[in-house]
């Protein structure tokens, strides 16, 4: 049974790992995975296949690390294999960034053998994660920031056509985007707007229909940008 878990080109000179420390190695490195996705999602909101990713990747990284622990060879090789990795999922925002990385410093020290270290790190983070999550650190105009979206036909002047409409029903407006639609028939603006407490959104929209010959418009939460950070 002991030789089931040796490696085939061990030595006598080379350093094993015990399936008692192996198993309580990955232990410990699921609960505080768990710990991660916990605490990350208690203020966040993301997906389920994040928070599984969080979980999964301290004992995914802490299992990589005790097999190359000590060989040098092997961790180059580990490295030059992950370095191939793609993925194809869209860009994570840099809060998401962070914690994978939390995660895997988490795995790194947890394979190296460090399991008070490991603990004590990945509860000071979380701790350290969920003060930070309750600042109001540039969300001031993230809670009534909105797009909005207007089409125009093309012999209307929109340069400054809603201007008036916009300065009464917001805080501040921008334009962002300007392009052709329905074979050049038309014109979509696309608007930054942070709406005023009191506004009232099917007024400012009914007021902007009567200038834009009736055609769509279209009032939407911001869309997170792609590069966040």
């Amino acid at each position: 049974m002991n030789t089931i878990f040796k490696g085939l080109f061990d030595t006598s000179n080379t350093s094993t790992i015990t399936v008692q420390s192996f198993l309580l190695c990955l232990a410990v490195a699921l609960v505080l995975g768990l710990l991660l996705a916990f605490f990350y999602a208690f203020r966040n909101r993301c997906s389920k296949s994040f928070a599984v990713t969080l979980a999964m990747l301290p004992a995914i990284v802490c299992v990589v690390i005790m097999m190359v622990n000590g060989n040098v060879g092997a961790g180059v090789a580990v490295a030059g294999a992950f370095s191939l990795v793609r993925f194809r999922s869209a860009p994570g925002t840099a809060k998401e960034i962070s914690a994978i990385f939390l995660a895997m410093c988490s795995g790194l020290i947890t394979g190296m053998g460090y399991l008070g270290y490991s603990i004590l790190f990945t509860v000071i983070m979380c701790l350290i994660l969920c003060l930070y999550n309750s600042f109001s650190w540039g969300t001031s105009n993230a809670a009534g920031e909105k797009t909005l979206s207007i089409y125009v036909p093309e012999n209307l002047n929109f340069e400054s056509a809603f201007d008036e409409v916009l300065e009464n029903y917001t805080t501040s407006h921008e334009m962002i985007t300007v392009k052709t639609a329905n074979m050049g028939s038309l014109y979509k603006l696309t608007y930054r707007v942070v709406l005023k407490p009191d506004a009232s959104e099917k007024e400012m929209i009914d007021k902007l229909r009567c200038r834009n010959g009736n055609l769509e418009i279209s009032l939407t939460r911001k869309e997170k940008d792609v590069c966040e950070l």
